[in-house]
């Protein structure tokens, strides 16, 4: 499990960071990645819905902790949401919008990521 201290959480990357190529995460899936940044780590995660693609800070808006203690395990069992295993807290993946549970109205921080050329990469803000 990862550990988060203030000073090494960042909400934003440089734009044009090669995360990977998009079959990188199956379909309907999402993935965990660690970017190593002169100030520190950034912890985020990305889902991917066919074509598109949807980055968001690892970080329940909560309790300020990782959404997950497992690897790469962002999603409910349906697919259909991103969950907080730690609270229960259920967001949109399309917009980290918090639908149900503690954070009610809350979002998740989203980490601009986009697809470029079948790979996914960093973006702008």
């Amino acid at each position: 499990m990862a550990i988060y201290h203030p000073q090494l959480l960042f909400a934003a990357t440089p734009a044009g960071v090669t995360l990977g190529p998009l079959d990188l995460i199956p379909d309907g899936k999402a993935l965990n990645f660690v970017l190593q940044m002169k100030a520190g780590r950034f912890h985020g995660f990305v889902v991917r819905r066919g074509d598109a693609v949807h980055g968001y800070v690892d970080r329940c808006p909560h309790a300020g902790v990782p959404l997950t203690a497992t690897l790469d395990d962002y999603l409910t069992p349906s697919g259909e949401l991103i969950a907080c295993n730690w609270h229960g807290a259920l967001f949109t993946i399309d917009s980290g919008l918090c639908v149900g549970g503690p954070c009610g109205g809350q979002r998740l921080t989203p980490w601009p990521v986009a697809v470029v050329d079948g790979t996914i990469i960093t973006a702008a803000a």
